[in-house]
């Protein structure tokens, strides 16, 4: 089974030599772009699910394309591993540093809208522009990518997103975040810039993705393994001018499943958020009157007419927070398109599979706001009571989501008195990706100690509120066996992942041929592995 990342206490690489490193660093990049105080080197080598095995010598932000290329040509001369960082939203290893002497690469300063193209329906940015940013820069000018983001887009990188893969905002009509681009520029480990896309004969940014092989796609969910993102072209489609929501509770999570398998096969939705009753619950508590209110004026301010959104606003207050029934399975989706006419159809349509399916429909206040705050606060990446929060998920065939979710609530059961005795609770979130993916996706809570991650993260004031917990590593460990365990029936339904890091077991769900493929691309693009190493099963001796 694949390896999990837990804790680091391997010592970084000899300070002469990370000295050394930092001057020619410093030359080139200036010297408030190369950090090696302990604080920001800790915080570097650690996600949300684990610290790595070493901590980074140095942290480095470069500002641009061609700062990126030398500094990454220096690094890998000098005998350093690289672990490209995003917004640190990884819970998987993504990019903790796997063995020393490893530098990580900040490209959260690369964050700039290159160009907004409405003439070609392109938009180029750098990778550390946030989802958040680019979508709010694009709805100025009437447009919008397919995919528009993550729910933690707030902060998390369009660079990251495309190394990790997304799910979430136009998911349910257009794929993951690796379908809506059109071409990249990548810095490979010696520093060249290799660019791929249909691109005008000034070389400037792609217009079309395919020109014969899709060299585009190789860099798509490939965890950072290929090379450093620097430039990134998407499409771009108008923004939809119609929208309606829905929601709806089912008694069962198979019913819930079925009911959402066949909404996507239908296409009916833009995006479907479900969760099971722990969550919903816990969602509920962790909210406040404050945020209640600035809920209200989000959802008043994106309904097109004040009259529109004061009714809206009124009925989730009537509603309060007891829209959907204990212990059922609430549905939220949005529908969108040309024309109010078609968004009543998708609506009408979804409807009747909900009825089909034993739901019935409820108050929509949460699908009206997943629109109006699309980008909601990371104060989730911890439970409402302070535990430690980790998602864990599979990509599963649409006929199949029902029979994944019976045996995946068959491993807890067996893990239920264990679970039980250390505080370990669980949720679950679903969501739809076109018409031929859903994701199952389980939700670990336990009492652990918060890390740097945490602290960043969260908003101050609602950080303050909760409760500190203790370290227990033993209940970690327990989440741990447990996630192998849900892993495993993963690997047997056949699920993709995203966030593969070096948590899921790609390589081992490889045939040999393909597995044969890919390693002689990695040696072209990076012959000593100096890239995210480790990432993907790439240096796995056990050959998973």
């Amino acid at each position: 089974m694949s390896v999990e990342v837990i804790a680091g206490t391997n010592p970084p690489g000899t300070p002469t030599r990370a000295a050394a490193l930092k001057g020619s660093l410093t030359a080139l990049l200036g010297a408030d772009q190369v950090r090696d105080d302990a604080a920001t080197r800790e915080l570097f080598s650690e996600d949300i699910w684990a610290s790595g095995l070493s901590v980074v010598d140095l942290v480095v932000s470069p500002r641009s394309i061609d700062e990126l290329a030398a500094a990454v040509a220096a690094a890998t001369s000098a005998g350093y591993a690289i672990a490209p960082r995003g917004a640190g939203m990884s819970y998987t290893g993504g990019y903790v540093p796997p063995s020393a002497p490893t530098i990580s690469f900040d490209m959260s300063r690369m964050d700039r809208i290159v160009e907004i193209d409405t003439a070609d329906m392109t938009v180029t940015v750098e990778p550390g522009c946030t989802w958040s940013k680019l979508y709010y820069a694009l709805k100025e000018a009437g447009v919008r990518t397919p995919f528009w983001g993550p729910m933690s887009g707030l902060t998390s990188t369009v660079g990251g997103g495309l190394s990790q893969l997304n799910a979430m905002l136009g998911a349910g009509h257009h794929g993951t975040s690796s379908e809506s681009v059109v071409g990249l520029s990548v810095v490979l480990a010696d520093g060249r810039i290799l660019r791929t896309g249909a691109r005008r004969d000034d070389e400037s940014a792609p217009f079309y993705r395919h020109y014969g092989p899709d060299l585009t796609g190789l860099f798509c969910g490939d965890g950072g393994a290929f090379g450093i993102k620097a430039q990134i072209t998407l499409r771009l489609m108008r923004t939809p001018q119609h929208e309606g929501f829905a929601s709806f509770s089912f008694k069962t999570a198979r019913d819930l499943l079925t009911a959402m398998a066949e909404m996507a096969r239908a296409g009916v939705a833009a995006e479907t958020c479900a969760f099971d009753p722990q969550i919903t619950r816990s969602r509920m508590q962790r909210a406040s009157l404050g945020a209640d209110l600035k809920t209200l004026g989000a959802v008043i301010g994106n309904e097109r007419s004040l009259v529109k959104g004061l009714v809206s606003a009124g009925k989730m207050a009537m509603a309060g927070r007891a829209i959907v029934p204990d212990d059922e399975y609430p549905l939220h989706l949005i529908a969108e398109g040309r024309t109010a006419e078609g968004v009543a159809a998708d609506l009408a349509m979804a409807r009747s599979i909900a009825a089909t399916c034993h739901g019935h429909e409820i108050e929509n206040s949460v699908a009206k706001v997943i629109r109006a705050q699309p980008f909601p606060a990371l104060n989730s990446v911890l439970g409402s009571n302070g535990e430690r929060w980790n998602p864990i998920h599979g990509i599963v065939s649409l006929s199949q989501a029902a029979d994944l979710f019976e045996a995946v609530e068959a491993v807890f059961a067996d893990f239920k008195a264990e679970f039980d005795e250390a505080g370990v609770t669980i949720g679950y979130l679903f969501t739809t990706l076109s018409t031929n993916g859903l994701i199952v996706e389980p939700v670990f809570y336990w009492p652990e100690a918060r890390s740097a991650i945490h602290v960043t993260a969260i908003e101050p004031g609602h950080l303050a509120k909760l409760p500190v917990h203790a370290a227990n590593p033993a209940a970690t460990a327990l989440v741990l066996r447990a996630r192998m365990r849900v892993i495993a029936v993963f690997e047997q339904y056949g699920c993709a992942h995203f966030q593969i890091g070096r948590t899921y077991p790609y390589r081992h769900s490889r045939d040999p041929a393909a597995w044969d493929l890919l390693t002689a691309i990695k040696r072209a693009l990076d012959p000593a592995s100096a890239i995210n190493p480790g990432v993907l099963g790439f240096d796995d001796q056990t050959g998973r």
